[in-house]
Parts: structure tokens; sequence; C-alpha cells
């Protein structure tokens, strides 16, 4: 039985993947163990973690597969310094010391972590990776597939044809023109980090108006066969790697926002970023839609896979699934970098001649909370936690009853999204509340919408379309029923969308334990779902992150396996 191992590190959000005869049994972000948000670095602790759950040492490996070739993408930056030389001397000892620092001696560097045979660690190309994570984890066998991220070794965007176990690649836009950097340029420019904030951007496009369209008909030049090209002048992803954007891109939009202001949609200077922000959407979403036809017309194909950063545009999403000639769209659930890991070890392993692994279950890929552990812990805080015989029944007698719940059942999840396994739940209908979350638990900002988590029987009662190969991983968008908006009213957006999650058995079966006892208890069988991190902080993923969670941030209760806390037995 061939094992693999893929890797990705040294951008953002590292992680790696197992599969052991073709099947997906582990992938985990290096954020979750290291407690480091987005850690871009070597995930030795996530190797090791896939290692132990698939119960393997490292020398059962047959290979090790790093997401991108390292020598490939040296060149293009070395390319790139070179080009824009002398306007880019300020980035040439960053830029050296990051290539032949660390990333460059990356496969000798995970032979020596992980202690492999050299010669059985190897690298793919990036985009290849993106496609293959969504394509083979997919419930297609003919799909087009379409990858737009910042940028991989040389390609921003790249066109492909999955067929069965083939995946062709038929076109690619190349750096410097890039929708990732465009929405990244875009992100800095209204003051919020790049590669954290691009899903506030998504958030705050929502109560905006896109007002701004000729403008970024200026920026981004959208052609009749699907490609596009930026205006470089707007830019400064060459120079400036931190802003991404130059003077001219101010002067046209007017000036950038000042990180760290608190958000007021109500006064004329923030409707104004809103409405950028809501311009960017409107492009992107255009863009996307041209990529898509053209990826259609090119495969003949009816199903779209989609990855890269820029696929978690969940909004963007939705409009392709609805105006795109397609049937049916899947985008893996950690579709950015992290994704990489699994889209490389999976090429490796049919390589191998392995069988397909066929469509992603469920996005429960991590390790589980260690019960004994749990209660140990607890109890030695003076936390009193008692074992429940039925925790889904507790759990949703609490969010009746419209207590905040942290819920913290089955093994982590892959991916940004939190899918009931690693959660905060809560009343979808109550205001207050989403409030609550906002202000005192998450911190963040106001305009920021909450998810709600429905049983998938029960999706048309309460949203406007069907299900589809996105909505059990949160990756896109749906319209509420008109009826169901008070109902909803803490998990409906401005627009008066949500970012819902489709809940089974087979793909959250905590989650949907909980479901069915607010179905048995004469309630909605839906519930708002936030991931369980506060502030600056990864996804919870261990019984110490969890209850270390409990102690600092002021949920009413917490659901630990079977484990019960409540705030009010805290000291």
């Amino acid at each position: 039985m061939p094992a693999v191992l893929g890797i990705s590190a040294y951008y953002h959000d590292a992680a790696a993947a197992l599969l052991v005869d073709g099947k997906l049994v582990a992938a985990i972000q290096e954020e979750r163990l290291s407690r480091i948000k987005n850690d871009p670095s070597l995930p030795v602790r996530a190797a090791e973690a896939c290692l132990r759950l698939g119960g393997l040492p490292a020398t059962a490996l047959d290979r090790v597969v790093f997401y991108e070739q390292p020598f490939a993408k040296l060149e293009r930056v070395m390319l790139q310094l070179v080009r824009t030389f002398p306007r880019s001397w300020r980035q040439f000892p960053r830029a050296l010391a990051s290539q032949l620092g660390t990333k460059l001696w990356v496969l000798d560097q995970l032979a020596e972590a992980l202690g492999v045979d050299r010669k059985k660690v190897e690298c793919v190309e990036h985009h290849r990776s993106h496609a293959a994570s969504a394509f083979y984890t997919s419930p297609f066998t003919d799909a087009a597939v379409v990858v737009v991220d910042g940028v991989g070794e040389h390609a921003s965007t790249s066109l492909w044809h999955g067929h069965g176990r083939t995946l062709k690649q038929l076109a690619t836009i190349d750096f410097p023109h890039s929708l990732g950097l465009l929405y990244a340029a875009i992100t800095a420019y209204l003051g919020f980090a790049v590669n954290e904030g691009e899903y506030k951007v998504m958030g705050l496009a929502a109560w905006g108006s896109p007002r701004y369209q000729d403008a970024f008909a200026k920026i981004v030049r959208l052609h009749n066969d699907g490609s596009y090209e930026l205006d470089l002048r707007y830019f400064a992803h060459m120079t400036d790697t931190q802003l991404g954007f130059g003077p001219a891109l101010e002067q046209l939009l007017g000036p950038r926002r000042p990180p760290g202001l608190r958000w007021d949609l109500a006064s004329d200077r923030d409707r104004h970023y809103a409405d950028v922000a809501a311009s960017l959407q409107v492009t992107l979403e255009r863009a996307l839609l041209g990529l898509t036809r053209r990826a259609c017309e090119l495969t003949g194909a009816t199903s779209l896979c989609l990855a890269g950063g820029v696929a978690l545009n969940a909004v963007a999403n939705a409009r392709l699934l609805r105006e795109a000639p397609l049937e049916n769209m899947y985008v893996h659930p950690a579709a950015g970098d992290a994704g990489g890991a699994v889209g490389a070890a999976i090429l490796a392993s049919l390589e191998l001649g392995t069988p397909l692994p066929g469509p992603l279950q469920s996005a429960a890929l991590g390790p589980a909370i260690d019960p004994a552990r749990a209660w140990d812990l607890a109890t030695s805080l003076g936390l009193h936690p008692r074992r429940l015989d039925d925790p889904a029944t507790v759990c949703a007698h609490a969010i009746a009853n419209g207590k905040i719940v942290a819920h913290a059942r089955g093994r982590l999840e892959w991916g940004p999204r939190a899918l009931g396994q690693r959660s905060l739940l809560a009343d979808p209908s109550d205001r207050a509340t989403r409030e609550r979350i906002n202000r005192v638990i998450k911190q963040r900002e106001a305009f920021r919408p909450f998810a709600p988590a429905i049983r998938e029987r029960d999706m048309a009662d309460y949203f406007i379309g069907s299900t589809n190969a996105m909505t059990p991983f949160m990756t896109t968008v749906a319209p509420i029923q008109p009826s169901m908006h008070e109902q909803l009213a803490a998990v409906t957006h401005e627009d008066g969308t949500a970012r819902l999650q489709t809940v089974t058995p087979a793909k959250a079966p905590e989650l949907a334990a909980v479901l069915d006892a607010l179905t048995n208890a004469s309630r909605p069988p839906v519930v708002l779902n936030t991931s369980l991190n506060g502030p600056g902080e990864p996804i919870v993923a261990s019984a110490e992150d969890a209850l270390g969670f409990f102690l600092r941030h002021p949920v009413d209760c917490m659901l630990l396996g079977d484990i019960w806390l409540e705030r009010a037995k805290a000291p």
C-alpha cells in the first residue's frame, strides 16, 4: 500500500497531507499545531501528526512531495528583480535571503526533518498541485478546472481539463498579471493585512455599491477570450511586496484607508471604502466568469472545479454556478496553499499506480480531542466537568435557550472554515447573540457575517436554490427565503444571502446530531456556526487549546467530546 506525504510551506498556511493506497487519511495545517496564525514554516508538526493518524513511521513513506518547484520559482523571482531594477533594489536582499536561505533547499530540509531518504523527496508544479487537489477530490469524473491565486512558479491563473486519471493544462496567465494580487492590493489599500484580510473585503463588499467599476476597468482589462491584463502602473507587487499598489492607485481611488481604524459604515469615509470593495468584487466575478466560460468551451465540460486562494470567495462562486454554463461546481475546502499539499500527494500517489482517491466525504481530517486528557485538564483547572450520555441534546437545549456553545467534537477540520468540529454554535435568529459574538468573543468588524449550518434535507425550506458540491464545505452562498429572514436574522448578510453549510451525518456527524436534537425540540434545524478561535488565533485543535479558549473568552458553555462545561461553574 503506497504511502505519500504532501507538503506545502514557506509562503503562508503551511500544511501536510497523507495518502495511503490512494485514500486521503489525514490533512492538517501547521498553524493549528504551532498556534501561529497562517504559519508558513516547514510543517514538521503537521507531518508527524498525519503519520500518527495513518499509523505509519516516516520510513514507511514511498514519496514526500513538495507542492511547487523551488528552482523555477527562484528563476521567476530573479528575473522579476532584474527587469524592475533599480526600482526593485530594496527587494533584492529580502528576496535573495528568502529564496536562497530556505526555500531553495526545502527538499533537503524535508528529508532531514522527517528522516527519509532524499531520493524519495520530490516536487511538482504549484498550479498542478492546486488543480489536482480540486479535481481528484471532487465528485466529477470529467470537469473543467480553473486555478486562480497570487502566483506559483510563473502562472497566476491556469485552465485545465480533468478526465478520469488525467489532468491536462490548457492555458495560463502568468505573473505579474494576477487576480489574486489584484485582490491583495485592494485588501492592503482598504487597511487590511494581506493573506489574512481578503475575506474581510468580501464581507465589506455587501455593504457597498459598485460605483467604481469604470475605475476598475482601467486597473484590469478583461478580454473576450476570458483572459485579463493588469495595468501595472497601479501596482507595486514587483517592487513593494508588502503594500502591492503604487501612488497611481490612490490617485484613481483616493487615499488608502489607514490600518487599524474603527469601521463606521454610516460615515461618508467608510461608505467610500465599502464601494471600492463592492467594485472589486464585481470586477473579480466578471473576470472569473470569463475564465470559467473559456474553460467550459475548451473542455466541453459542464462541471467546474475551482482552486487557488481566490476560490475561497464564496460570493463569486455562487455567481459562477448561477451564470456560467455549469450543472455543478466544487471547491476544495482548503483551496489556498494548504490544499496544495493534498494535490501534490495525490499526483505522486497516482504515479505509483494507486486508485483514485474519490470524492471528499468529510473535511474532518485532523486529530481528535483526547477525552482523557480533556477530563484531567478540566478537572485540574477546577472547571467542574461532567460527562454526558446525550451530548447533542444538551448542546441543542443550550442553543435553544440563547447560550453560545463552544463545540469541539470529532476530528479537526481541514481548511479555513469551521464545519462543526471546532465551532461556536448559537441561535441563528438572535441579533443580540450575533453582536455579542462579534464584539466580545471574536472582537471583529461589525460588517463581518456569520454562517448558518443546516440539515441538507431542509435547505429548500430556508434558502433559495438547491444543494451542490460546494454547500457541505461552506464555499458558496445562497439567498435566504424572504419569509425566513427573521428566523435567520443573525446569519443573514446585508445582501440577503448567507454562506451556508449543508450538514449530513456522513460529512459532519456530531453537528448533524445537534441539528436533529433541535428539530426534536421543535426548533428550526439551523444554527449559527463560526470558527472556534479568538482574534488573531488559529482554530482550536487540542484539548489544551479548547480549554484555554474557554478560560479566555466569555462563551456560556463548552462541549468537549462528551464533556460539558458551563461558565457559571468556572472559577
